[in-house]
């Protein structure tokens, strides 16, 4: 199977008969930074992952061959012009790419564990113990249903199910149906584990060498994404979020330089943040967190933001730990 993080594509439903693929290509490596092109036909199926510089990987499977690589995409780039493709495009931010170009060159760990003697939820538990950085296979009703549990060092990002159309899941109902569809009609069970490889953490590293890391972006974007959409849940404040917070930012600039919005070194807009400059990692959190903190407090809302960000917390937790803040 054509693994792809089926989120709602950029651009849908092209016809590769009509496209020049290099060309696309070459385009949303400008436009996007990083993503995916994937391709479907009645007779193959595949994808290409690229970041701004290169083509990370590629993929495809057609009858019952499969190939992976360089000779993937010179196999779909030769190859679209006499099939019929239909062709989508997803934007995949940069920090994700590098997990989902690597899931074709995952490596099998434990394979064909029946449901019979091996519990679903025992194994789910056993792999994030272990950390670990792939997924789970899971293959129900004589392989006419399946599943993709997926895994970043040790915690469940989401799920594809083949009943769900392919589309990623990060539902835990999702998860304990599946889990239940085990128990019920049995199954067999696949686990792989993906290595980013020297090159894709070299190139990752450069990518975020000068200023935080990719990973604690992320974390400051869905921050301020659910105090954003807290805030503007509120009668009293709704459309006064970014100027709350640039009121927030301002007096926090004597200690935190790069929050002073009249210097632009931090932008946020649209759920995204930008940031010019150096900026460390527990400068960034430390720096927001206690905006936030103190945007709460003076709307009243710190009762729920605890409540709302307690996942979020979690999710970070080992990694604000390593920083050293509190939490």
């Amino acid at each position: 199977m054509v693994i792809v993080p089926k989120d709602k594509p950029l651009i849908e439903n092209l016809n590769s008969y009509y496209l020049n693929v290099p060309r696309l290509l070459e385009h949303y490596q400008g436009e996007l930074g990083s993503g995916a092109i994937h391709f479907k036909s009645p007779s193959a199926e595949g994808v290409i992952f690229f970041d701004k510089e290169e083509f990370l990987e590629g993929c495809c499977e057609k009858k019952d061959e499969k190939i992976t690589g360089k000779a993937a995409v010179d196999f779909l780039m030769g190859s679209s012009g006499d099939t019929s493709y239909v062709v989508n495009i997803y934007d995949i931010a940069r920090e994700k790419v590098y997990f989902w170009s690597s899931i074709p060159s995952a490596k099998r760990i434990y394979e064909d564990l029946s449901a019979e003697f091996t519990d679903l939820e025992g194994l789910m538990r056993k792999m994030s113990g272990e950390k670990l950085t792939g997924y789970i296979e899971v293959s129900l009703s004589m392989g006419m249903e399946n599943a993709f549990i997926f895994y970043n060092h040790g915690q469940v990002i989401g799920s594809i199910y083949s009943w769900d159309e392919g589309e990623m899941n990060a539902s835990k109902d999702r998860l304990h149906l599946l889990v239940e569809k085990t128990k019920k009609s049995g199954g067999t069970f696949h686990v792989s584990r993906i290595s980013m490889g020297k090159g894709k953490e070299e190139a990752k590293a450069k990518k975020t060498e000068n200023g935080p890391s990719a990973e604690i972006v992320t974390a400051v974007e869905e921050l301020l994404g659910l105090v954003e959409a807290m805030v503007s849940s509120s009668k009293a404040h709704k459309g006064e979020f970014h100027t709350l917070l640039k009121k927030r930012f301002l007096e926090l600039a004597e200690t935190y330089h790069f929050l002073d919005p009249f210097r632009g070194d931090l932008e946020y807009s649209n759920r995204k943040i930008k940031i010019s400059g150096k900026v460390t990692d527990d400068d960034l959190v430390k720096g927001v967190l206690t905006a936030v903190r103190g945007l709460v407090e003076e709307l009243n809302l710190a009762t729920q933001f605890q409540t709302k960000t307690a996942t979020w917390f979690q999710k970070y937790g080992a990694k604000l730990n390593d920083l050293g803040i509190p939490h």
